[in-house]
């Protein structure tokens, strides 16, 4: 799977196809009515079985160069987290969307939290991804009662690498009307330092921001419309900004 996704990514479509066939998932061209954009959707041809087997989609921008990724691991459970991550998307070009197919407390113990395990299929691409350099978001939820005083919990995971972008997008959600927790200035709860793709990211010198958002900013259109604008000011200057050349 995520060597079907890193073709796609690298522009061989073709052989892409071909690779995830070989797992029994298809790549669709979809077409965004609000935009026009065109993006490869990236699924399972099985999900209509039984027992679909929660691998997650995938969405690849193909009107710009891919140049940053958005990552959803605790879909459903992490309420409208999935629905935030589109409007990231569709906020710049050249994105890729990455979203876990099964609630995270699916299966025993934590079999299913894909942020906290490395035997996953999300956690393989989003591997792909940060090997090549690929700066990401990735989006959490928490209860409003967790950290009442806050709206957002901005921070750069284990790393410190994405502190810049982690200015840019607190100043932009603070902006907004939104109570902020910068992780780099101050303790705070829900920072991610465990976050296994944050790790990832820090290893490959790829920038990175885990972002947690109270479930009152999430089940508020208006709100969580404000927050993916918010975001967007971190994700359109990724997409202007070339990718280091990748090491041999």
């Amino acid at each position: 799977m995520a060597e079907g996704v890193a073709l796609l990514v690298d522009g061989q479509r073709s052989r892409a196809e071909q690779r995830l066939s070989d797992v029994d998932f298809t790549i669709r061209t979809i077409t965004d009515g609000s935009a026009g954009r065109q993006y490869a959707e990236i699924a399972d041809r099985s999900e209509d079985a039984r027992s679909p087997r929660g691998w997650g989609r995938v969405y690849v921008d193909l009107s710009a160069p891919l140049r940053w990724s958005v990552q959803v691991p605790h879909p459903l459970a992490d309420r409208r987290t999935e629905l935030l991550g589109v409007n990231v998307l569709r906020g710049a070009p050249g994105g890729v969307l990455v979203i876990a197919g099964a609630h995270r407390a699916a299966g025993k113990g934590d079999a299913a939290d894909v942020a906290h395990r490395t035997d996953s299929v999300f956690d393989a691409i989003c591997d792909e991804l940060a090997e090549r350099g690929m700066p990401a978001v990735q989006l959490h939820g928490f209860a409003n009662d967790s950290a009442p005083e806050h709206d957002a919990i901005a921070s750069t995971g284990s790393g410190d690498l994405a502190r810049a972008e982690g200015r840019v997008l607190a100043d932009a959600l603070r902006d907004r009307g939104f109570a902020v927790c910068r992780a780099w200035t101050r303790d705070c709860p829900l920072e991610g330092r465990s976050n296994v793709q944050g790790r990832k990211a820090e290893r490959e010198d790829a920038p990175f921001l885990h972002v947690e958002f109270s479930n009152s900013v999430r089940t508020s259109p208006s709100r969580a419309a404000r927050a993916a604008e918010a975001l967007r000011a971190v994700t359109g200057t990724w997409a202007v900004a070339a990718l280091p050349p990748r090491s041999q």
